[in-house]
């Protein structure tokens, strides 16, 4: 899993550069402090820790002498290192499992370990009924191993995954609620780690939860309740009653909007998110739009101006007004589910309404560093959250670049609140661009647009409309499903502009995932950029010159000027720029030239980090009980070999069981994979032949990022996934090809293809079921290195294709450097004839570490062994990679 936590530090960091070159603020410093030491502990350990506060007490020192800072104020922001740090090590400390016995045997023996316990706790999460699963988090006060003594736990959290029998039980499971006090018959495991080099580590994300163990069960009779949340008072059960409130919201938009449209409506009105269309979600991601229904400072702000205007219309004084915000946005943050973007919101509205009460309302910056010392003190692990992390950035890049860049905008006499919205939008696309890339790895160029002309009309007129009608569904349903009715017909324009607009897949890019110096370097470049611009603006003002539309409530007696000489020259009616306020700009912005060309330079080294590496690269990816194999070539081109999936053994009738988003080799972990590692294009796809598990992944690749060409065995199979892949390559317009053996390819000057099966082209395209022995069999030399991909062939065809091997080229074969085990290591593959003929140096077995097949069989293991050849498993040892050059082969494994 990826952390950017350095990423927040640095924009805050370029916050105190600016506050420093305007004002003194005690507690926007004391902020910049507490997070450098919350990052230092959470980044470099101990050691680091002590180091990065040596360089803090240095700058303490150099902010002292220099008569930026009292000695008080010193004292005090190293006394917040000394808290964030310390705060930060302890809960690391303390971030560990009370099963440490079991965890050592579980983590030597391997992730087939499980151990049959008997669990009592209490349910602390929603429960997730999604198809065949129920998921939820519970905290175990006491777990019983087998048949051994009972353990007192002292908050020990495990996450509970529940597979339900029978459809009935699905409404079984949606009873639980948080609060239940339950016990759990079942199995103890230890989550996965990331087993590909860039790949989700789920054990490491539920670490940063607390939980550090899986309790998998069978069946709704493995749970009973002993003590429902109704009977109990804690804050579990408390939250549990704020679930049921939500769900009750749900369920009333479940009423007013069809079935299409209300997951969507329920995730923008009430952050409620499980009943969203995966697909509709993914459209909105490819435009960067996610963000819409996440709750957030948008949401906060339009509940905020909403329950104003009720106030004022009943007439209610600023003072009572103020209370009823105070008192209200505590209950919006809870009903909306709390998650780090919403308290982040809610904090710096309550931080702001107390001070707008006391008469001490500063600006932004003031509320946003106290919500970011209030948050980490309350949990310190936020620091590593995604959307904690782009909730701060991007509103400190909005508090601190919107002013700068909206001065040097024009002005404009009617209109001026579209060049706002300009100004907003670039500025929050800008800031938030490398930390996107960084998570995510991708960007669409049309997302400027998209968030333009979307992000007003969703939040301004769908989101009130469905909160208002929700709100009037209390009183007054049929007025409420007639508003209901008239934003149905917004959604339909807006989802039908959102996929259009998501399909235009010539404006989506995969952008590799960049080093942390590099988001770094992005961030104190814009917010030097912003500096500039601000300096710029009143360098012009002190000229006498408009610079752009007055802001209200700046901070400096400079800028006051700036406002005062901007309302004198409106008032003179002066609007226009002559020629030497045009030469005046120019000089003022000359340096933001420099600016935006290393902004190009650091684009393009981010886009292809790569352009100069000459080094090959062979990945044996794990995506389980399948083949999966990516080759960057010398010159950066890309060659993937299959691309795994899981086999469904669902029967007719079992519908039920299909979840709203269930796992998927192609989506979840091998096109994440690919875009982790920058790959814009695949130049050659090479289908073995037509299984389920080397093909079903490929269908997410192929939607995903551009295929140039397609090898396949010139066969289909009657399967959904056959269909469905080469229904996506035709909607692609992608070639396919079907070689036969004896063909050679060149890719690039050290990069060639010799196929060696099927031995003969096929008249037409024949649907065959049993596809193993119609295996593309492919030899693949990088610089001198040669790499054999075998498919899923038996010994009856490695003996046909050493015949013909022979007998083609009439002389002894060169020795292969690594070959992929043939059909995951079956007991009929990979013969004695066959490795004597190729005399590989290593294989490469390509097995799921849970795999019901026995594979590799123990004779492939011996005949392997016999022969000498070092043997790479990806069920043990996760992705197997070897670097290609001109000196040999360099092998790694994850």
């Amino acid at each position: 899993m990826k952390s950017c936590g350095w990423g927040f530090f640095f924009i805050l960091a370029q916050g105190v550069r600016d506050v420093m070159a305007m004002n003194r603020r005690p507690l926007v410093w004391f902020a910049f402090i507490f997070v450098l030491g919350s990052c230092a502990a959470a980044g470099l350990g101990l050691h680091g820790t002590l180091y990065a506060g040596g360089a803090a007490v240095l700058l303490a020192v150099a902010a002292v002498l220099g008569r930026q800072a009292s000695k008080g104020l010193a004292i005090i922001c190293l006394l917040g290192f000394c808290v964030a740090a310390g705060e930060r090590l302890w809960a690391d400390s303390r971030n560990v499992t009370e099963l440490q016995e079991l965890l050592e045997v579980a983590e030597s023996e391997g992730p087939r370990t499980a151990y049959t316990v008997h669990v009592s706790g209490t349910i602390i999460s929603t429960v997730e009924v999604d198809g065949d699963r129920a998921q939820f988090r519970l905290e175990a006060a006491a777990i019983q191993v087998a048949d051994e003594k009972p353990l007192v736990m002292r908050g020990e959290r495990l996450m509970v995954q529940l597979r339900l029998a029978a459809q009935p039980e699905q409404g079984i499971a949606a009873a639980w609620q948080r609060g239940d006090q339950v016990r759990v018959d079942g199995e103890l495991s230890l989550p996965a780690k990331a087993t590909n080099s860039g790949g989700f580590d789920y054990r490491r994300y539920l670490r940063s939860q607390g939980i550090h163990w899986l309790l998998k069960s069978k069946g709704a009779a493995a749970l009973a309740v002993e003590a429902p949340a109704a009977e109990a008072f804690s804050a579990a059960s408390l939250y549990g009653r704020v679930d049921a409130a939500r769900a009750w919201l749900g369920a009333r938009l479940d009423y007013l909007y069809p079935p299409e449209q209300a997951g969507y409506m329920k995730g923008l009105v009430l952050g409620i998110r499980e009943d969203l269309d995966p697909e509709q979600f993914n459209q909105f991601a490819r435009l960067g739009l996610t963000h819409i229904l996440a709750i957030s400072g948008l949401h906060v702000g339009v509940f905020m101006y909403a329950l104003t205007g009720l106030l004022k219309i009943l007439r209610q004084p600023r003072e009572r007004i103020l209370l009823f915000l105070l008192a209200a946005v505590p209950f919006y943050v809870l009903l909306t589910g709390a998650s780090p973007s919403v308290l982040r919101a809610g904090l710096m509205a309550m931080l702001g309404l107390v001070a707008a009460r006391m008469g001490k309302l500063k600006d932004g910056l003031h509320l946003i560093a106290a919500a970011a010392v209030v948050l980490l003190l309350f949990n310190p692990y936020l620091l590593n959250d995604v959307s904690f992390q782009l909730s701060f950035i991007v509103t400190l890049g909005l508090i601190i670049g919107v002013p700068p860049f909206r001065r040097a905008m024009p002005i404009w006499r009617r209109g001026s609140w579209v060049l706002d919205l300009v100004a907003v939008t670039v500025v929050a696309q800008l800031v938030s661009f490398p930390v996107t890339i960084y998570y995510f790895n991708q960007f669409n160029l049309l997302s400027l647009l998209a968030n333009f002309v979307l992000v007003p009309f969703i939040s301004m007129i769908v989101m009130p409309a469905g909160a208002g009608a929700l709100v009037l569904s209390m009183l007054w349903p049929w007025g409420a499903k007639l508003i209901a009715n008239l934003s149905v017909i917004a959604n339909d324009g807006s989802f039908a502009i959102i996929g259009w607009l998501a399909d235009q897949s010539i404006f989506r890019q995969v952008w590799g995932t960049p080093s942390m110096w590099w988001v770094a370097a992005w961030l104190l470049l814009i917010g030097s950029a912003f500096r500039r611009l601000g300096r710029g603006n009143a360098r012009l003002v002190k000229d006498g010159h408009p610079a752009a539309q007055p802001e209200q409530g700046e901070e400096t007696a400079l800028l006051q000027t700036e406002e005062t000489m901007l309302l004198r020259d409106r008032q003179s009616g002066i609007y226009g720029y002559g020629s030497s306020i045009t030469e005046k700009r120019s000089r003022v912005y000359r340096p933001l030239i420099i600016h935006a060309l290393i902004a190009m330079l650091l684009l393009v080294y981010a886009y292809i980090p790569d352009a100069l590496d000459r080094t090959a690269t062979v990945s044996f990816l794990d995506v389980g009980q399948g083949d999966a194999a990516l080759i960057r070539t010398a010159s950066g081109k890309h060659i993937l070999v299959d691309g795994g999936g899981a086999i469904s053994f669902r029967k007719p009738g079992e519908e039920w069981r299909d979840r709203s988003d269930p796992f998927e080799v192609g989506s979840k972990v091998l096109v994440p994979i690919l875009k982790d590692r920058g790959v814009h294009r695949i130049d050659l796809l090479i289908l073995s032949h037509m299984d389920t598990d080397h093909i079903k992944g490929l269908i997410a690749v192929v939607e995903e990022i551009p295929v140039k060409r397609i090898w396949w065995n010139g066969t289909l199979r009657s399967s959904e996934d056959s269909s469905r892949l080469m229904e996506a390559a035709i909607r692609a317009d992608i070639p396919l090809y079907a070689p036969i053996a004896g063909e050679r390819w060149s890719l690039d000057h050290e990069t060639h293809l010799d196929v060696l099966w099927p031995a003969e082209r096929m008249s037409d395209i024949p649907v065959i079921k049993d596809q193993n022995e119609l295996s593309l069999v492919v030899a693949i030399q990088l610089y001198e290195s040669r790499f054999l991909f075998t498919g899923d062939i038996s010994v009856r065809t490695e003996g046909e294709i050493v015949r013909m091997t022979r007998e083609r080229l009439m002389v002894p074969q060169e020795p292969i450097d690594m070959m992929k085990v043939a059909h995951h290591g079956s007991r009929h593959s990979t013969g004695n004839e066959w490795l004597a003929y190729w005399r590989p140096s290593g294989a490469v077995a390509s097995v799921g570490a849970t795999n019901t097949y026995g594979h590799p069989h123990p004779d492939v293991l011996g005949r392997l062994e016999a022969a000498g050849v070092v043997l790479w498993r990806t069920d043990t040892g996760g992705e197997a990679r070897f670097q290609v050059s001109g000196k040999g082969i360099s092998a790694f494994q994850k």
